[in-house]
């Protein structure tokens, strides 16, 4: 394999949590700049813009001005909380077909200052009007219809989803910046309260406030970074639906077949290879469900698979190492702190909750109802 074009030279997140102090581009702002530094760079070497939200009809627009900024190149590519790492995907073949140099991706929001999950006034129309006129709440409703099929085919219970969350709560117990660190049991999982059935409360992410930023360079500028570049050596996207009445499949997640089997033949290499995985979990079942689709375990061996706290620390599969979008923080869109993440641990920063020896991380993110999947495979030197 040649050595990769393109590398992650800066990461940085906002105040997270909430924050009622700030708006959604103060958040950018602040992940952006921190992220820049990060790697030596400031907002004049940044010729490439991607970002996502419903925060404005044009966000990389306002983003600009309000950076001071004025890109060559600019991507609002909006697919769920998958967006930042097929932003990182475009960015990298941006930066090979030689269109820019400095890529900066950003996220932002204020959905708990705000109260709501809702997207900016976002009102369900076109093919979206058919679901909640039959009282489905999104997006919890429809993930719940993929667990209740799951454990229909396969046997999956709330005890094996249980195993998810409390996993990664006491990776979250390792990182000051993580919102939830109490301990939890599987016990505490099963009573919660619920949401919907047969996810409880513990089995869904967090509402927090945040953002976060990711610098992508050239393989040149990346030697003279500050840190010490995380290069991306494949990369994959795909969607397969956008309502979960159109998912082909309630029990298995295409879209990150998908994405991943691309990622892992960019890169030349298989999941036995991963040392840690970030992957996205909006919900208990997401995980499982993903953590099949990319081949870490056989269709239906989701559930076993994360048993007796195999994600755990300490465990032979590091996963969601920050407390993930369960016990960390989660604004909306968590794919952007995905990355962040697996950044970090590759740099060997992460202190307590450092995976020793990491070399190759994955990141994947999900987004809609899992209705698109994107992954990347970073490693270093």
């Amino acid at each position: 394999m040649t050595h990769p074009q393109a590398a992650i030279v800066g990461v940085a997140e906002s105040d997270l949590g909430r924050t009622p102090d700030k708006t959604v581009l103060q958040l950018q702002h602040q992940a952006a700049r921190a992220a820049l530094e990060d790697a030596g760079l400031g907002f004049g070497d940044v010729d490439a813009l991607f970002c996502a939200g419903g925060w404005a009809w044009a966000p990389t627009l306002m983003l600009a001005e309000y950076l001071g900024i004025r890109p060559k190149y600019t991507d609002s590519t909006n697919i769920g909380g998958s967006s930042f790492e097929a932003h990182l995907g475009h960015a990298v073949a941006g930066i090979e077909a030689g269109l820019f140099e400095v890529a900066l991706i950003t996220y932002g929001s204020t959905q708990r200052s705000d109260r709501s999950r809702t997207r900016g006034g976002y009102t369900f129309k076109l093919t979206e009007q058919y679901e909640p006129s039959f009282g489905l709440p999104t997006p919890v409703g429809a993930y719940a219809l993929a667990a209740t099929r799951h454990m229909y085919e396969y046997g999956t219970t709330s005890e094996q989803l249980a195993e998810v969350a409390v996993a990664t709560r006491k990776w979250a117990a390792m990182n000051e910046k993580a919102m939830m660190r109490e301990p939890i049991t599987i016990a505490d999982v099963l009573n919660s309260r619920w949401v919907a059935e047969p996810l409880h409360l513990l089995d869904c992410c967090l509402v927090t406030d945040g953002g976060g930023a990711v610098v992508v360079t050239t393989a040149e500028r990346a030697r003279n970074a500050r840190t010490t570049p995380v290069w991306v050596l494949g990369h994959g996207e795909a969607h397969t639906h956008n309502a979960i009445t159109n998912m082909p499949d309630l029990a298995t997640h295409q879209a990150a077949v998908a994405s991943g089997r691309d990622a892992f033949a960019m890169a030349g290499l298989t999941p036995a290879d991963i040392d840690v995985a970030e992957i996205y979990d909006s919900f208990t079942i997401t995980v499982v469900m993903t953590l099949e689709a990319l081949g870490f375990c056989g269709r239906g061996e989701g559930g076993a698979f994360v048993s007796n706290q195999r994600t755990a620390p300490g465990g032979p599969f590091p996963m969601n190492t920050n407390g993930g979008g369960l016990s960390y923080c989660h604004p909306g869109m968590y794919g952007i702190f995905l990355l962040i993440e697996a950044t970090r641990q590759l740099r060997g920063e992460c202190g307590s909750r450092q995976v020793e020896g990491a070399r190759i991380a994955l990141a994947h993110g999900t987004g809609g109802v899992l209705s698109s999947g994107a992954t990347v495979i970073l490693g270093k030197d």
